[in-house]
């Protein structure tokens, strides 16, 4: 059994930094291990999540390493649309998790990824600083003039879903801006930068008191399935290959699920 150990901040790579070193790093992470100044052999097993699941991946990861010594778990977190691109160019990785079964889907056309399994699900709820000083209530009330609303682009899981909802609503969104990942809305959020933002039930929970949830029932025509797999085995090693495997059973397992379905995320 899985002892709980206290939630860390784990080593989150930024998309663009892990990106600009893939070609340096994918020789020394191919074979997923380095020796340390000891000469202890150490195995490194990366992991591409989309940035909603920064909280949750975190902690499964530190639990993961906790039973697995010797394991480094390296989480790069970003949007979902940006770490495909990165696996497409060649970035290693052994795991990858997306907010939505689109982007994953791309990764399967092109025979990157072995057999996706869906393990979590998450709508979108409206962010605001708070106090909500602009009086957001509803859905609607982001079509008022001179509102600073921020979504996600349209290419990113979470814009995707913010166009589904707003199609469902029959309304029209004039947002000051477009971002890549739920975090950097929910950041400008955050930051007092904008009135509103969308985003998913997850952020604004994990947000604290730094901004409030405003729930609208349009969010039902929008619900991203969130899949994990292994990056295609034929670019691993074999130990490597089931690591990878091992980590996404962890994902799916009750200590796992419980992990997510404690920061907010539904069942698939």
């Amino acid at each position: 059994m899985t002892t709980a150990l206290p939630r860390r901040t784990k080593r989150a790579t930024a998309a663009f930094a892990f990106a600009a070193s893939a070609i340096v790093a994918l020789s020394a992470c191919s074979t997923g291990t380095a020796t340390t100044s000891d000469g202890e052999a150490d195995t490194t097993l990366t992991v591409f999540a989309a940035a909603s699941l920064t909280a949750a991946f975190e902690e499964i990861a530190m639990d993961f390493e906790a039973d697995h010594p010797g394991v480094d778990v390296q989480l790069n977190l970003a949007g979902s649309s940006s770490l495909v691109a990165q696996i497409q160019q060649g970035a290693p990785a052994d795991v990858v998790a997306t907010a939505d079964t689109a982007t994953m889907d791309t990764l399967v056309a092109d025979a990157l990824v072995d057999a996706p399994q869906a393990f979590a699900t998450n709508t979108l709820e409206i962010a605001v600083p708070a106090g909500n000083p602009a009086g957001i209530a509803n859905l609607q009330h982001l079509t008022d003039p001179g509102l600073n609303l921020v979504v996600c682009a349209p290419e990113v899981p979470c814009g995707a879903a913010t166009t589904a909802v707003v199609d469902h609503a029959g309304i029209t969104l004039q947002p000051v801006s477009e971002e890549q990942s739920v975090t950097d809305v929910l950041g400008k959020v955050t930051a007092g930068e904008a009135d509103a933002g969308l985003v998913y039930v997850t952020d604004v929970d994990r947000a604290d008191n730094l901004v409030e949830g405003i729930g609208f029932d349009e969010s039902d025509a929008a619900v991203n399935t969130y899949p994990i797999a292994t990056v295609d085995r034929t670019r691993q090693s074999t130990d490597q290959a089931a690591l990878a495997q091992q980590f996404v059973d962890a994902v799916l397992s009750p200590d796992g699920q419980a992990v997510v379905a404690d920061l907010g995320f539904a069942a698939p």
